[in-house]
């Protein structure tokens, strides 16, 4: 591979639940971080550059990140349902890729799930608190929707982009009610 097949293309794009920065490598999305304001997004970019050993390279909407800008900006437009993006699964590994790839496979749209569910189907009953971490450390969030995994009880449970955006991104899925104000 050439160090442009290897590469971390990534851009800031708006969205209903604020900026986000994403990334994509030659094999898919491969980040996608919250409130990409320039602190954060300087500090995503040194984590993609650790992590993936190269240089991320700004590619403003065009490139590989055209079709992941474009499904995104469908789905906050409340038009995408189901998000069809090649994804480089890269930044995680063993259980936690398991959770996230059973996550993205199997809780659609409109659904939620519980993490102590979740951990059943993949096989880990009892695992709920080790499924919370591998929410936690989803590198793809909104295309591997953990903002649909809750509390058994009903409550929110945690969210890596806060609750305030959990609840915007359930009440896009008509889950929850929309925000008084």
């Amino acid at each position: 591979m050439d160090d442009e097949e290897q590469g971390v293309e990534w851009s800031v794009v708006e969205s209903g639940i604020g900026p986000l920065l994403l990334a994509a490598t030659a094999r898919g999305l491969v980040s996608v971080v919250f409130h990409a304001r320039p602190a954060v997004r300087e500090q995503a970019l040194g984590r993609l550059r650790t992590r993936l050993g190269t240089e991320p390279v700004r590619a403003p909407g065009s490139g590989r990140l055209a079709e992941p800008v474009r499904q995104l900006t469908a789905y906050f437009a409340g038009g995408l349902r189901e998000f069809s993006l090649a994804l480089d699964w890269s930044l995680s590994s063993g259980f936690n890729r398991e959770v996230l790839r059973e996550l993205a496979a199997g809780v659609p749209y409109g659904t939620v799930v519980g993490y102590g569910d979740l951990a059943d189907r993949v096989g880990q009953p009892g695992a709920a608190q080790a499924v919370g971490a591998a929410m936690g450390s989803n590198p793809l969030p909104v295309v591997v929707p953990c903002h649909r995994v809750v509390e058994s009880g009903g409550g929110l449970g945690g969210f890596g982009g806060g609750l305030e955006t959990k609840r915007q991104l359930l009440a896009l899925e008509g889950i929850l009610p929309q925000p008084l104000f």
